[in-house]
């Protein structure tokens, strides 16, 4: 579905019952609405997945190229017209990687909103995207080793038509003060992070400052551990969910 604001025509996409408990998914880097298709296999009789691509994204088209279109704040607001337009008032957060930013710039802005938030590979400091496949690979080839067949990302998790518009969408994590909006999320929040994912340090602090957060560490699990391990996922983000 599609909905147009601000010269972007945004895509999204509305699963599951009407009447299920409503939950906002933050798409990690170079990541479409696409790389939640198992997550939402598996868990769309028990909730309604809002998901979004970020204009400049996926199928989201952006018609203008100004920096000024491509920032949190806006991301924020894109979101808050598709959940509006939907008439869902409150939402749980899901998150993955890149998408972690964005959620806890969301979070920090719509506290009144947001019921509870999953953030995993939560990361507030310079990514090191070198580190993240390295470590990515050895936490795989660990999963193998014992047995674990590797599970296989959903088609079109990555396709984005326009590469240069992407740089652009995502750069605007670094315009924005994430070591301040941190202190504003005062909802229950669980970091779900591997531990073969460099991320770890970064979710280890945010779980250490904030009274309401709680840290699962995901075992032989690197970085996009969404993509990596959706069962341990979707495990964590039930198990979180039936004790709120």
């Amino acid at each position: 579905m599609n909905i147009e604001t601000n010269g972007t025509i945004l895509n999204y996409e509305d699963d599951g019952p009407a009447s299920a408990r409503a939950v906002l998914l933050w798409n990690g880097a170079q990541c479409t609405v696409r790389m939640w298709d198992h997550v939402i296999e598996q868990l769309q009789h028990e909730y309604r997945f809002i998901r979004f691509d970020i204009r400049g994204t996926g199928a989201s088209i952006c018609k203008v190229g100004e920096d000024r279109f491509f920032s949190l704040d806006q991301y924020c607001d894109d979101a808050n017209l598709i959940l509006d337009h939907l008439n869902i008032d409150k939402v749980i957060v899901w998150s993955m990687a890149w998408g972690s930013r964005a959620a806890i710039a969301y979070c920090s802005q719509n506290v009144n909103r947001v019921t509870n938030a999953v953030l995993n590979d939560a990361s507030i400091a310079r990514a090191d995207p070198d580190a993240q496949r390295k470590r990515a690979k050895a936490a795989l080839d660990k999963q193998i080793a014992s047995g674990i067949p590797k599970f296989e990302k959903p088609a079109g998790y990555n396709t984005n038509p326009d590469p240069d518009l992407v740089v652009q969408a995502l750069g605007a994590a670094a315009r924005f003060d994430l070591k301040s909006a941190i202190n504003n999320l005062s909802m229950p929040l669980l970091l779900v992070t591997g531990d073969h994912d460099p991320n770890l340090v970064s979710s280890r602090e945010i779980s250490d400052t904030l009274a309401s957060a709680s840290l699962k560490i995901l075992k032989n699990v690197g970085h996009g551990s969404v993509l990596q391990r959706p069962d341990l996922c979707i495990d964590q983000f039930r198990n979180f969910q039936d004790h709120q």
